[in-house]
């Protein structure tokens, strides 16, 4: 199991746009892959999961993945999450 600490620096937050580019992509990988905000966790392949999460600007999100392609699931959404920087 791997994980990364992600502050949310976009200013609309994790909405629908970003939301889906996440999911597209953390369904690429095998590995269980969850966001945890305020000690609760949402599935990342899950578009309702992490709309229902309420994930705004200056949110601070861990981003855990767990599976055979753990690290390379990691790298590849704290990188989508980090250049989502819509003005």
């Amino acid at each position: 199991m791997v994980e990364r600490s992600i502050l949310i620096n976009n200013k609309t937050g994790l909405h629908a746009r970003p939301a889906s580019n996440l999911v597209k992509a953390a369904k690429q990988f095998q590995s269980k892959i969850n966001i945890i905000k305020d000690d609760r966790s949402f599935e990342a392949k899950s578009m309702l999961a992490i709309l229902s999460a309420g994930i705004v600007k200056d949110t601070k999100i861990r981003l855990v993945c767990e599976g055979e392609d753990e690290e390379d699931a990691l790298k590849n959404l704290t990188e989508i999450i980090e250049s989502n920087h819509e003005e």
